[in-house]
């Protein structure tokens, strides 16, 4: 049987120090995994194991989450610019030629951006609710639009509840039809994280900075339609942040990604992972060297 250990290990990138999962051999294909809010690496853990059967996976925590480093909103700039210039650092330091991304949440645009600035290196993109589509954003969305519309103190201070211990676990839940299929430590250490000094308003920079993410989809879309990147969308029917109709709105832009639905929430990994591990291993296999 292949080791399939999961290494936990430390970088310094622009100055930062990194976090990031490894497993698989070295030399196989590799897949990049890239989180969302409000977790961290620790969303993949139970599909690494998998993965790195047959493929080489990394998987670090984004700054500001997980175990990296986290400065203060007044010492880092926390956009998904700034995002994604630190993981085209970390790309460039582990030397990686050639890699699958797979994007969720917040890490969509951050993915989006390096593929946009590496084409060459994309073998295909798998998107688990990463959103690129102003049709898949929900309701949800309309007070942190009104932030983007107005950055007043008073539309910021109103965002404040979203990352309280009730919102993340609504986050996790919302749309699920077995709870007790949520491990409580996946909801819990984030909310640690979240719950560190000053945590919050690097939160709230960031969902200021997210508009710029909406301004991008048609450059992103763009690249789509030039680089025709191999894509699987594997989404969360029941997600209240992005909505079902943005997984299809890829098919706009990139006629044969392949889109499956799985019964649950935004967290799709906590409920479905047997079944999207099937469909990634299954679409993997199709990818270029």
């Amino acid at each position: 049987m292949k080791n399939t250990s999961v290494h936990f290990r430390n970088i310094e990138v622009n100055g930062l120090n990194l976090f990031y999962r490894e497993a698989g051999a070295a030399d196989a294909p590799t897949i990049l995994l890239l989180h969302g809010y409000p977790t961290s690496s620790h969303m993949f853990r139970n599909l690494i194991p998998i993965l790195s059967k047959k493929y080489h996976i990394l998987a670090p925590d984004l700054p500001g989450f997980g175990y990296s480093d986290a400065p203060d909103h007044d010492r880092f700039k926390y956009t998904f610019d700034n995002l994604a210039s630190t993981m085209q650092s970390f790309v460039d330091k582990l030397r990686m030629k050639r890699f699958a991304v797979y994007v969720f949440d917040y890490g969509a645009p951050v993915g989006y951006r390096l593929a946009m600035a590496n084409p060459e290196k994309i073998t295909g993109i798998i998107s688990q609710n990463g959103n690129a589509y102003k049709e898949g954003l929900s309701k949800d969305w309309n007070p942190i639009q009104k932030y983007w519309q107005d950055a007043s103190l008073v539309n910021r201070d109103a965002l404040r509840d979203f990352v309280s211990k009730t919102a993340t676990w609504y986050q996790y839940h919302a749309g699920v039809s077995d709870p007790s299929l949520i491990a409580p430590e996946s909801y819990t250490l984030d909310q640690y994280f979240l719950d560190r000094p000053g945590n919050v308003e690097i939160q709230l920079d960031l969902l200021k900075d997210y508009r710029t993410n909406v301004a991008l989809y048609p450059k992103f879309h763009n690249y789509f339609r030039t680089y025709r990147p191999r894509l699987l969308a594997v989404w969360g029917n029941k997600d209240p942040f992005f909505l079902p109709v943005g997984a299809e709105a890829y098919k706009k832009d990139l006629p044969d990604a392949i889109v499956k639905f799985y019964d649950t929430g935004h967290f799709a990994l906590e409920t479905n992972v047997t079944e999207i591990s099937t469909d990634i291993m299954d679409f993997i296999v199709t990818l270029p060297k």
